[in-house]
């Protein structure tokens, strides 16, 4: 991306010096995240006795998802100027989606108030419960904050095969889409719903809701690109980014095989489906998928 004379955003918590480790409880998000392995697990003795060994585990002071290759016990080794490089590109992805949702908003008389992004290292708290790294970045309605801990991009471009800068910047313009979703009531909607449905049809709302962030992603994507700050293939490494997560990809490095019905996220076909509608038009209606 071409960011050299953009603006850093100001919108922006650094917890980094004073935050780190994995303590302070496993959170609501972290089993939400492990539902689709746990659940399995949970009909048979020897699921049931694995998990009560992670459990056993945790109260010892040792990091259980380390044994499925999704955290590790130790805190990471932090390269600080590269990981200062990282940061401060971040903060300038942040001020361009500002600046575009400022612009689309104002069509629809909505005033843009951004987020707050909370940059940390390891473990923090926000105000959906603990912050962990293995969480991945998410974005937190409680208290209108995105939380991510820049090693994610390490893990994105290693475990997941989508390095570049424009795929680290797709992944901050989705959850920047969740907060697009919450000052529109979408959010806030999708969650009532939900408690009214099992755990196959809320699933597939959820899906619903994270593809639409990644339809906004795409939204921003196409300012960024007519303003003139993509680089030749900067597309395609979103795209990548977004394919790498999709959730059949994830189930099948994490189970071994793939289960529709537990999809939180939407498949890798379905993500960059998404995107790119949202990439190509550049508004709101291309990203309907509650219809």
């Amino acid at each position: 991306m071409r960011l050299d004379n953009e603006r850093e955003s100001g919108n922006v918590e650094d917890r980094r010096s004073h935050s780190g480790g994995y303590g302070g409880g496993i959170s609501m998000g972290t089993v939400m995240m492990l539902w689709p392995i746990l659940r399995p697990l949970l009909r048979s003795k020897f699921g049931i006795l694995l998990i009560a060994g992670g459990v056993l585990a945790y109260l010892a002071g040792y990091n259980p998802l380390a044994f499925i290759g999704m955290g590790t016990m130790p805190a990471r080794h932090v390269d600080n100027a590269k990981e200062e490089k990282s940061a401060v590109f971040i903060k300038k992805v942040l001020a361009t989606t500002e600046d575009v949702w400022h612009h689309v908003l104002l069509k629809y008389g909505i005033e843009y108030r951004p987020p707050k992004l909370v940059l940390y290292r390891g473990y923090t708290r926000s105000g959906c419960g603990g912050a962990q790294a293995q969480m991945g970045p998410f974005y937190c309605p409680a208290d209108k904050k995105i939380y991510l801990d820049l090693g994610f991009f390490d893990e994105l471009a290693k475990r997941h095969d989508a390095p570049g800068d424009f795929a680290q910047a797709y992944v901050l313009a989705h959850e920047v889409g969740h907060y697009v979703q919450d000052l529109l009531g979408t959010l806030d909607k999708a969650q009532r719903a939900k408690r009214g449905l099992g755990g196959k049809r809320a699933n597939a709302l959820q899906v619903r809701v994270e593809l639409q962030a990644d339809c906004y992603a795409g939204v921003w994507g196409h300012y960024a690109y007519k303003k003139g700050l993509l680089d030749p293939g900067d597309a395609e490494e979103a795209l990548r980014a977004a394919s790498a997560i999709g959730d059949d990809i994830l189930q099948r490095k994490t189970q071994g095989y793939v289960r529709p019905d537990a999809f939180t996220h939407g498949s890798s076909r379905q993500r960059v489906e998404w995107f790119e509608r949202g990439f190509e038009s550049g508004n709101l209606e291309a990203c309907n998928t509650f219809r």
